[in-house]
């Protein structure tokens, strides 16, 4: 871990180099500056801000209404407080899937408006010549295979992908498209762990795990399941390291009592 600290700044490269050394990446969600800058500090290696914020910052039921305009905003706030990780950006619904040059205009105007070092976008096969279009332009893409949010209504369930044998093989051959097509990582979603072990010894790009068990080469979870801010969301996968939600009602309340006591402020927090 020593080792780790002294990277300066993360990039795509360094994402390689580690899993060539076994050396695990740690990735978790950002939507703003100042969650940004705490985990920055903390030492992640990886930063997504995800098209989650849909969920977790609007309240949506699904990641699909998120506008490319609204993932710009999240962005640019993630990338103001980053200095050392490595900023990926969802590509939102809508902004890639008709064709290859709406993808890389969509491409285009997050890398120019927020400063970020990466994109990401969902699926296989069938967004390859968008996927090679980007890493022509010069953009680092991250795939994402397994359970893919914005085709919730196609699969009509968040339940484990990948578990006949048929849809097995496809994400194996998605995985090794995407890796052919120019992807310097993939995001495993919710999948079986031996097929997502399968894969990451297959593929010599990083393979990032969420709910794909320990064989990845990374892990990737959602800040507000992390932090125990958002407590209806309890999958098999999450592991909660905190329960600020607890936290943060206790301090209100705190805050109120003292309010309404006359406690706060006292002479001291006064001019």
């Amino acid at each position: 871990m020593s080792e780790n600290k002294e990277i300066k700044k993360v990039t795509t490269h360094t994402l390689v180099k580690m899993k060539q050394a076994g050396e695990k990446i740690s990735m978790i969600t950002a939507y703003d500056y100042s969650f940004a800058k705490i985990f920055d500090a903390a030492g992640i290696d990886i930063l997504l801000v995800g098209d989650s914020a849909s969920n977790v910052m609007a309240g949506h039921e699904t990641t699909l209404p998120i506008t490319l305009d609204q993932m710009i905003y999240h962005a640019s706030s993630v990338v103001r407080g980053t200095s050392r990780a490595l900023v990926v950006v969802d590509l939102p619904f809508g902004s890639y899937q008709g064709n290859t040059k709406e993808a890389l205009n969509s491409t285009i105007r997050i890398m120019k408006e927020t400063g970020a070092h990466a994109i990401k976008l969902e699926g296989g096969a069938e967004v390859m010549d968008s996927v090679k279009r980007i890493v022509d332009a010069g953009v680092p893409v991250m795939g994402h295979l397994g359970l893919t949010p914005q085709s919730i209504y196609k699969f009509g369930t968040y339940t484990v992908r990948a578990k006949e044998e048929e849809e097995a093989e496809k994400l194996i051959k998605d995985a090794s498209i995407l890796q052919e097509a120019g992807c310097f990582a993939v995001v495993l979603e919710k999948i079986p762990a031996l097929l997502a072990g399968q894969v990451s010894a297959q593929l010599s790009i990083p393979i990032i795990g969420i709910g794909a068990g320990g064989a990845c080469d990374g892990q990737v979870l959602v800040m507000h399941d992390l932090l125990g801010i958002n407590t209806e969301f309890k999958p098999r996968f999450l592991r909660t390291y905190l329960n600020l939600n607890e936290l943060i009602i206790g301090a209100v309340k705190k805050y109120i009592a003292d309010v309404k006591s006359h406690d706060f402020p006292n002479t001291s927090e006064q001019y």
